[in-house]
């Protein structure tokens, strides 16, 4: 019995290696690039005010919004979040990669 635990454990964790070598467990940051008049047909598509913002190490999407208007959030987190999504496309609040720049929500007014 104790052969057989062993057995099926060292298969376990053969696949788990193999796994994580093969698709991985963590998504690798890609370069996407965007047309330069991206940017004026957002403002057409939106009605949100809004700036941008070159992500730095240790950065989120809600440290970054703080950090521009110089307060604390004035609105709730759900609403930032969807504020960012339709700024941004495609993109998720919870995987911005650091040294991509996107469009944030501008709320100082």
């Amino acid at each position: 019995m104790k052969k057989l635990i062993g057995l099926l454990i060292g298969i376990l964790i053969i696949y788990v290696i193999y796994f994580d070598l093969t698709k991985g467990t963590l998504e690798l940051p890609s370069v996407e690039t965007k047309p330069a008049n991206a940017v004026a047909t957002l403002e057409v598509e939106t009605k949100i005010p809004s700036f941008s913002v070159k992500v730095k190490p240790g950065e989120t999407v809600i440290s970054i919004v703080e950090h521009h208007i110089d307060k604390p959030l004035p609105v709730s987190i759900s609403d930032l979040i969807e504020d960012f999504k339709q700024l941004n496309p495609g993109e998720s609040p919870e995987k911005i990669r650091i040294g991509s720049t996107y469009h944030f929500p501008d709320y100082s007014k």
